[in-house]
């Protein structure tokens, strides 16, 4: 009984614990295998004889295989290859010999029905050249099959133009292999096959067969034909199971454990932390809210008693303080604003409030949750409640002043609609009792710096009209320092505020894991790691099949839709349309009335899974969410904390699982996953002292009502400058805006930038006239993102660009059946062209420079790539896109760049890092650029035309004025040394983002050199460098190709001198191509150099 054949089930599972075996010991297997192998010469005695004739098999597939794809990248189906590999073997092969095959290694062989489309590159043009035929992409004839069997085997080569797959950022480029490179990988891929075999063996008991082993394993390898899927007994119908309820779903740890045992999964978990849940903690409230009001949070919300940091935050306000509330997503801030709300309007009729939001989308859902309390509340169901923001009609508005108590807005109303008409809203403004801006945590920088001025105009406004009982409450996600937040957003004394960050709301469980993608075959890793995309989607369908809602955040919008696409394609060929059905994509461009529709299938829970850009951090209430997948590093802590908040937040146990990207700030954190829990998030910063955001505020200020130094109270010390030499003061001592600014100070104000005008895109797959449009997208990101024949991808779905028009910013679009994608061929360049000032770098013979910069950016191609694999490259014409801003600059000294080359450093490297280390010690780098270095660019082996100058520059946003490139140049000085230091003392050994790797480096930190940027550092700041203590570069990578940097030492010389021997002259324009200008005094006409 015990040597009989087993059950065809408990073979499988026998074989399946074979070759799971078989991995262990391959994973424990010396280096010095491979060696042994070859001292023995091949020694195959110890084979089965099957597998001999398995070999056979292989060796011929290999060769054909290898012979195929040395040209092109082709590809390769069964069929097309099959009568090849016959006339090698003489003998038929068959698909159970591939499945077998497969068995042994699933990786590295790909054997699977895939849809025609995938294999589709180019379109066949009936038509002339020039006008391609978009109807290619339409259904295929039914004599035709629409899946075809792929045969393929992963590679990674180096052929003679450089094509290999190293990085996360490279591509495997369709170069030349030479017979020498095919011969090279034809004998690797056979000496794996050898040790699968081998390993198989030594895992396999004594008392099996593993022959039938194999072909048991192999029955799950035989590819089924989808069109046939419904007439294969064999198919699991496990994978149509029904989708439990939310609230019918196993719990977290048990899908964890399930997770762990699926046959894909490879140690991908690289830690894991349980937090564990905890008790809400109650508070009481003094006095106790009337029985109406407890009425309606019983009947609305389902509220009877409030949470300790609820009644803490609500009494202080009862109290007459203002109040500050930071803690955990989801723990029911909203409640600490509406309870007092009610409270003001039972007592007082006529009072007011603002309620203020950053987005639209959550002002809408807030607005709802009030209205549905006050209409809860009796006495109190006539209140009105309304939305001032730039989508309410003109004609509605002087109605919503007149009779609205609540008004939900935004800053940017408050600045250019209401402060400047305070005339008009002074009844609203005396009897304003409470004034809420949630989400506080969302305005630092550049535009925390206006909203900042924005409150004071507003608080000195209504104290003006008369008004000095308004109270002030902000919510905000758990940051470092709340109460100094507060103050410098609201202006407000900090011995006035009460902050709570005692969070008494209940959480349930919560599992956070850091996720690493495998290697595509752990004994090569030259193949690299699976894709991220990948292993997004598949956690998705694994968490979305047994009923866990998910939300999947992407970093940018083109991942957002190449996540969507991935997982429509594979929901698809599952056959889990009632799934796909489910799933939406949610980014910025799309249509406001998409947006709300999204929002509502979400929140009444219709949406089992989402993906989403930032655009859904913030708190909009998109119902019970189970599952957070943060795919990529988010920029900052403070994004991945709110991001991992979003699951969770009714009491459910929860997961949230950080996805690591190839990028080397996703695998710092990697390598140090504490700080992603235990670091204290950064200060949010407020640039008080902005003399180009206060002046243009205190102009906005005196058009309200005229300025007097006693404001200085409200605007600060420079208040009595700014008034004497920018404003106009009248015979009663009193100042008005200057001139220049009138009639409306305001509008000349943008505190978000410049609106950037939008193309529109249409969807005209039908026609022309029964066009709909898809979404409007701002020219900066048109220029990249939409180029004639190009990809454009919507809601997951690709669209072919078929015409632009530039002149009505139309976009027609054309939706194609494609599995290819296209990535644009691009540059960018930051020329400097005019210099305003010049300061010394202290103790050094260096300057750093502040002037007018030109942002120069010019898409002159795309690449047709499907899986990281270039299959066609195009050239397009197209119009640079040039805009004008403001930067600084700092010149790199030639020897410093001397010292780099003896070094095998390159140049841009260096600098790219050392930008990155001054960035990282600049207070307000979040609004700031610099020119990242392009990875296609700077590592290729053919020499590249476009030289740029040895520099560091930074620049103002373009339309952004907000003079963040003048702080730098003027702290130029105290940042190089800190960044200098930084750099100097960090123990990492190749950067980390405590020296030169930049969350916001839009190429990925890929170019990068943490010693040529402290070499570069000590240049500028005038210290002796030791060259013994420059290393030599050692990436294979960075010792290719040729400098792009070129010297400047000659300028630089001859700048000098200028400064030095020609200092009467009152204006220099520096042009750093072709000549310098002076205007001395009294000349009409510069002179040029």
């Amino acid at each position: 009984m015990a040597n009989r054949d087993p059950e065809p089930s408990s073979r499988k599972a026998i074989a399946k614990r074979a070759l799971e075996d078989a991995d262990h010991i391959k994973n424990k297997k010396s280096r010095t295998m491979k060696a042994k192998r070859k001292e023995t010469d091949q020694n195959f005695d110890h084979w089965p004889q099957y597998f001999h004739s398995l070999f056979k098999v292989y060796k011929a597939l290999n060769t054909v295989l290898a012979f195929v794809t040395s040209r092109k990248q082709l590809a390769t189906t069964f069929p097309s290859i099959r009568s090849s590999v016959e006339n090698i073997t003489k003998q038929p092969l068959d698909m159970s010999q591939v499945a077998e095959l497969k068995a042994f290694l699933p990786e590295i062989i790909t054997f699977a029905y895939v849809p025609r489309n995938q294999i589709q590159v180019n379109v066949s043009a009936k038509f002339s050249k020039d006008e391609p035929d978009f109807s290619a992409f339409a259904k295929h004839s039914s004599k035709e099959p629409e899946h075809v069997l792929l045969l393929e085997f992963a590679e990674s080569w180096k052929g003679a133009s450089g094509g290999t797959k190293a990085s996360h950022n490279e591509y495997l480029v369709p170069a030349t292999r030479t017979p020498a490179a095919t011969k090279k990988l034809v004998e690797k891929r056979n000496d794996r096959f050898i040790k699968a075999v081998d390993e198989l063996l030594a895992a396999t008991s004594s008392c099996d067969d593993p022959v039938s082993l194999l072909k048991a394993a192999a029955r799950d390898y035989i590819p089924v034909d989808p069109e046939h899927i419904s007439n294969n007994p064999s198919v699991d119908e496990t994978a149509h199971m029904p989708v439990p309820s939310s609230e019918d779903r196993v719990p977290v740890h048990d899908i964890l454990a399930e997770l762990q045992e699926q046959h894909w999964y490879k140690d991908q978990i690289v830690e894991r932390r349980t937090v564990e849940p905890r008790e809400g903690q109650t508070g009481s409230l003094d006095p106790l809210l009337s029985s109406s009001i407890q009425q309606a949070l019983q009947s609305s919300r389902n509220i009877e008693t409030l949470y300790s940091h609820q009644a803490t935050a609500i009494n202080a306000l009862n109290s007459g303080k203002d109040v500050i509330v930071s803690t955990s997503t989801a723990s029911g801030k909203s409640v600490i604003y509406q309870v007092p709300l009610l409270r003001l309007l039972e007592n007082d009729p006529h009072a007011t409030a603002i309620f203020v939001y950053p987005t639209k989308a959550l002002a809408q859902d807030q607005k709802s949750a009030l209205d549905n309390l006050l209409r809860a509340c009796p006495d109190l169901e006539h209140i009105q409640v309304s939305t001032y923001d730039g989508d309410t009609p003109v004609e509605q508005r002087a109605g919503i002043r007149a009779s609205a108590s609540v008004i939900f807005t935004n800053f940017d109303m408050i600045h250019a609609a209401i402060l400047p008409h305070e005339e008009l809203w002074r009844s609203f403004l005396k009897n304003l009792r409470l004034f809420v801006a949630d989400e506080l945590h969302y305005y630092s920088g550049t535009f925390g710096s206006h909203v900042a001025q924005i409150m004071r105009r507003l608080r000195r406004v209504c104290v003006a009209v008369g008004n000095h009982q308004a109270r002030f409450v902000s919510c905000s996600a758990t940051i470092a320092n709340p109460l100094a937040h507060m103050v410098n957003i609201f202006g407000l004394d900090s011995s006035q505020i009460q902050v709570v960050t005692e969070d008494g709301a209940p959480t349930g469980m919560k599992e956070y894991l850091i996720w690493r993608s495998p290697y595509v075959d752990e004994h090569e890793p030259a193949l690299g790691r699976q894709s991220s995309i990948a292993e997004a989607t598949a956690l998705m369908r694994f968490l979305m099949k047994r009923g866990i809602r998910v939300i999947l955040f992407c970093k940018i919008r083109k991942v957002c839709e190449l996540a969507m696409k991935t997982l429509r394609n594979e929901l698809s060929s599952e056959g889990r349309y009632d799934i796909l059905e489910r799933v939406q994509a949610y980014r910025g461009g799309y249509s406001a009335e998409e947006r709300r529709r999204i929002e509502h299938d979400a929140f009444t829970g219709h949406l089992l899974g989402i993906i989403a850009t930032n655009a859904l951090e913030l708190g909009v209430d998109i119902g019970t969410l189970d599952a957070v997948l943060m795919l990529g590093f988010p920029v900052t802590l403070s994004s991945f904390r709110q991001q991992a908040g979003r699951a969770g937040r009714r009491k459910r146990d929860s997961l949230a699982i950080f996805i690591a990207e190839g990028l080397p700030i996703d695998q710092y954190y990697l390598n140090n996953s504490h700080e992603l829990f235990d670091k204290d998030t950064d200060d949010l910063l407020i640039d008080l002292d902005n003399e180009i955001i206060l002046e243009a505020h205190i102009q906005c200020a005196a058009h309200e009502m005229p300025i007097c130094f006693e404001d200085e109270k409200y605007f600060g010390p420079l208040l009595k400058e700014i008034c004497k030499f920018k404003l106009h003061r009248d015979e009663d001592g009193w100042y008005h805006p200057d001139g220049k600014c009138l009639p409306s100070p305001s509008k000349l104000i943008s505190i978000r930038g410049i609106q950037e005008d939008k193309y529109v895109l249409v969807d005209v797959t039908k026609s022309d006239t029964s066009a709909k449009i898809l979404e409007e997208i701002e020219i900066s990101r048109a220029v990249f993102e939409v180029y004639e024949g190009g990809i454009f991808i919507h809601q997951g779905r690709p669209f072919i660009v078929q015409e632009i028009h530039h002149d009505t910013m139309l976009v027609k679009l054309v939706q194609a059946d494609v599995n290819w994608i296209t990535k644009q061929r691009d540059f960018t360049d930051v020329n400097a062209l005019q210099t305003y000032r010049i300061r010394a770098i202290k103790a050094t013979p260096h300057r750093a420079y502040y002037g007018r910069v030109e942002i120069f950016c010019q898409v002159f191609g795309f690449y047709k790539m499907r899986h990281n694999v270039i299959l066609d490259v195009v050239d397009v014409e197209s119009s640079p896109w040039i805009h004008e801003t403001v930067g600084m600059w700092i010149d790199v000294p030639d020897l410093v760049l001397r010292l780099l080359r003896d070094k095998f450093i390159k140049p841009a490297a260096a600098i790219h890092s050392a930008e990155h280390a001054f960035l990282n010690q600049f207070p307000l780098a979040s609004d700031i650029r610099t020119e990242c270095k392009a990875e296609e660019k700077e590592y290729l082996k053919k020499e590249s035309r476009r030289k740029r100058p040895a520099r560091l520059i930074m620049y103002d946003p373009v339309g952004h004025g907000s003079g963040v490139a003048a702080k730098a140049f003027e702290h130029a000085f105290d940042t190089l040394n800190k960044a200098l230091v930084a750099v100097e003392s960090c123990t990492c050994e190749r950067g980390c983002v405590k020296c030169i790797l930049s969350p916001s480096c839009k190429e990925g930190n890929i170019v990068s050199s943490k010693p040529g940027a402290l070499a570069i550092l000590k240049a500028i700041l005038n210290i002796e460098i030791n060259p013994d203590s420059i290393p030599f570069e050692t990436d294979e990578r960075a010792l290719h190709g040729h400098s792009s940097v070129y010297h400047l030492f000659t300028l630089e010389h001859l700048r000098v001198y200028l400064l030095e021997m020609i200092a009467v002259h009152d204006y220099i324009s520096i042009r750093n191509k072709n000549s310098i200008i002076i205007m001395q005094e009294g000349q009409s006409h510069p002179n040029r150099l």
